[in-house]
């Protein structure tokens, strides 16, 4: 498959070429790229185009998720880079304009692997998948240890909701890695995202950022969470979530 890739690339020459950030496209374009050779940006959260550089812009976290870097590979091409998937919001289909589809030979007997399929299990879980949801409500460092995420839970299991959290609260052993939103977690893209006691730091943002609608429930007036938040309440985390439950309950 890389091989086919790569004839493929020399012989149509892109400027561009872009992929996926999932299991294939991280262990595939990194070879790809190798091979050519050109650079890679992988993880990207964010991409725009210097029309009159020719550049792709390739924007990702760096340095823990601190800082955001701007990537750029001017004396290289074809630019490449994998996108983490949700980080783009989705949007409405504008029929001005036009792209071409170029379908290509693709010779599956040249594809060989020391890899085998030996089974395919499902992941069983009783709770709404945090990928798929279309609410999601996370808990941070301002839940203060495991027992407080059966509030999160409970308001959860009422919306039907999936419960999330940041990389701080996984780290303390407060709930599973598979919750984990943020930079070395999931990226999701919720029509509703109830950050409960998040601080808000860009690790974490970035795996939310693109949320249709997001209320943060938070102490401190000035935490980040409510700079990227459709909605912000500050108050007691513990007051307000079993309040919105019970409401919600009655409704």
């Amino acid at each position: 498959l890389t091989q086919q890739l790569i004839e493929m690339i020399q012989q149509h020459r892109p400027e561009i070429v872009l992929a996926g950030a999932t299991a294939l496209g991280r262990a595939l374009t990194p070879r790809v790229a190798a091979a050519l050779p050109t650079g890679l940006s992988a993880d990207c959260i964010d991409l725009e185009i210097d029309a009159e550089k020719r550049l792709l812009l390739q924007t990702k976290p760096t340095f823990g998720g601190n800082i955001m870097a701007i990537i750029t590979c001017p004396k290289a091409r074809p630019q490449m880079a994998t996108v983490r998937p949700h980080v783009f919001s989705r949007h409405e289909p504008d029929s001005r304009r036009k792209g071409e589809i170029v379908k290509l030979d693709f010779n599956r007997e040249r594809i060989t692997s020391r890899t085998k399929l030996l089974d395919f299990v499902a992941e069983i879980t009783e709770t709404v998948r945090i990928e798929e949801a279309d609410v999601i409500i996370a808990g941070g460092r301002g839940l203060e240890k495991a027992e407080n995420f059966e509030m999160l839970d409970e308001l959860a299991s009422v919306m039907g909701a999936a419960v999330g959290a940041t990389r701080a609260a996984v780290d303390e052993g407060w709930t599973t890695y598979s919750h984990q939103i943020g930079q070395t977690g999931k990226t999701v893209c919720p029509r509703l995202y109830i950050a409960v006691g998040i601080s808000g730091a860009l690790q974490h943002v970035v795996g939310m950022q693109t949320s249709e609608c997001i209320v943060a429930i938070n102490e401190d007036p000035n935490a980040p969470i409510f700079e990227v938040a459709t909605y912000g309440i500050v108050g007691d985390l513990f007051q307000v979530v079993p309040l919105l439950t019970e409401k919600l309950k009655k409704r």
